[in-house]
């Protein structure tokens, strides 16, 4: 029996109950309240996650620098800035190590919450998730001043917690979306990474000045904290235990659910999921659109400075326009991809599928093309590609809620570790083109980035799925 207790009702009284909610009472229910709420949990966490690459600019001693070789490892402040906040001599390696130092956690618990989320459910998980990284972010001031062991330890602890939370907020999705919604209220929810980016980027550089590098921290750290108290008594797992809903809205959600399992299971049929390729379509494709999206992201200051000598870093509208338009991009994908499912334009793996190739297809003609233009026109192909790219939210990320809805927080958090095993070695992979050659090297980076997202995009159009899988309908799974 599903978690979600099917309705004896007709398929006219079901059809009235999806008009009456897609036309009428949509961004008035519980379900987009919802969708609000795992927006600011991520756009929170999404805030500590950066915080570190905005404020290390301010908490490294870059005079000093410069006259010491790379092997400086000095711990402890030896100047303090103009707002009072001490300054660290750090060698850029140590830097590099601090700023990767929340992935390698993040890779070790997102799986294994994925798969407690699905049986558990995502409510406690997410805001553990979100608790311990706030608090921790909290202590990151006093780990720096007690010297680099302890501020390695915290921020390892913090990407333990923080990876806890894909798994757990994508969880509420199978029980929460109707099919025709899943677009619209995933792409609401995970835009709000989107959107912390752009807020600690936009914000970040002036809490540096005042009232210091400690401030960031303090702030969005103690937002995480008061956030909590709202998340707990708010968010529930399951709209069919909601004391606010009303019974229109649950009903219309219990039925749109109709021939779907969503009941918690502790098993999973894990040799069919390794032999399917409809998850591998999204593995594969889910890596390789991030490893350029990483690649444009984290070395767009590099490409500017180096291949247009254009201060991009000075400029803050410049270095968040991009993050903005991505923004836009995400939640309008979602509409119109709902859209198109509810007025039957197009069926469901159409849409993913065009969503998928819109989104990779063109990021990759813009990238191969930034080399040759002037640095205005590589600005507007950098914020181009990465809206464009956007899209993909609508078609390859929602698309396990499609495959399997029961396993979507597990499946899900399979997609984080093969993101953050792109989004590591991408970087390295440019740094040695540039080394080479920089003018070269930069055009093999764009050629390879480009490459390599054209072809998770093809192995996505030639296997990706849209319908149930076999393996997620069965009622006794093989075990892990």
């Amino acid at each position: 029996m599903d978690s979600l207790e099917t309705p004896n009702i007709s398929p006219l009284e079901r059809e009235g109950y999806m008009q009456q909610h897609l036309l009428v009472k949509r961004f008035f229910s519980v379900r987009y309240g919802l969708a609000i709420l795992i927006f600011l949990s991520n756009a929170i966490l999404a805030t500590q996650i950066f915080s570190l690459s905005i404020a290390i600019i301010a908490m490294v001693n870059h005079t000093v620098q410069l006259n010491q070789s790379n092997d400086s490892t000095k711990e402890y402040p030896s100047v303090t800035t103009d707002t009072g906040d001490p300054v660290y001599e750090w060698s850029p390696e140590i830097q590099g190590f601090l700023l990767t130092s929340s992935f390698y956690g993040s890779i070790i618990t997102t799986i294994p919450s994925g798969y407690l989320a699905g049986v558990l459910g995502g409510k406690k998980i997410a805001g553990l998730s979100l608790f311990i990284s706030s608090v921790l972010s909290l202590l990151i001031p006093l780990a720096a001043d007690y010297g680099l062991p302890y501020l390695f330890l915290i921020r390892t602890l913090q990407g333990l917690a923080q990876g806890m939370s894909m798994g757990g907020l994508s969880a509420f999705w199978p029980k929460w979306a109707p099919p025709l919604e899943r677009s619209q209220l995933s792409t609401i929810g995970l835009s709000g990474l989107t959107m912390g980016n752009f807020i600690v980027i936009f914000v970040g550089g002036l809490l540096c000045e005042y009232p210091g590098w400690r401030s960031i921290f303090y702030i969005f750290g103690g937002i995480g904290c008061v956030y909590c108290i709202i998340w707990f008594p708010l968010v529930y797992d399951d709209p069919k235990n909601h004391p606010f809903i009303s019974e229109s809205e649950k009903e219309y959600i219990i039925s749109s659910m109709t021939g779907q399992v969503n009941s918690p299971s502790w098993s999973l049929p894990f040799k069919a999921m390794i032999k399917s390729l409809a998850i591998w379509a999204i593995l594969v494709s889910c890596s390789c659109r991030f490893w350029l999206v990483s690649n444009l992201t984290s070395s767009l200051p590099m490409i500017l400075d180096n291949m247009f000598n254009f201060n991009y870093q000075k400029n803050g509208f410049l270095s968040s326009l991009p993050i903005i338009t991505s923004w836009i991009g995400v939640v309008l994908g979602g509409q119109v991809a709902d859209f198109f499912l509810s007025k039957k334009i197009l069926t469901l793996i159409r849409v993913r599928k065009l969503f998928t190739f819109l989104g990779m297809a063109f990021p990759s003609l813009f990238t191969v093309a930034i080399p040759y233009v002037n640095s205005i026109t590589a600005i507007a192909f950098l914020t181009l590609a990465s809206t464009i790219s956007s899209l993909c939210f609508s078609g390859i990320m929602v698309n396990p809620l499609d495959i399997a809805p029961r396993y979507t927080s597990f499946i899900l958090g399979l997609v984080n570790v093969f993101l953050i095993i792109s989004g590591l070695v991408s970087p390295v992979v440019t740094g040695l083109f540039i080394n080479q050659d920089t003018e070269s090297g930069w055009k093999n980076v764009f050629f390879l980035s480009s490459a390599i997202n054209l072809l998770g995009m093809i192995f996505y159009l030639i296997f990706g799925k849209a319908d149930i899988q076999e393996w997620a309908k069965e009622s006794r799974l093989t075990r892990f």
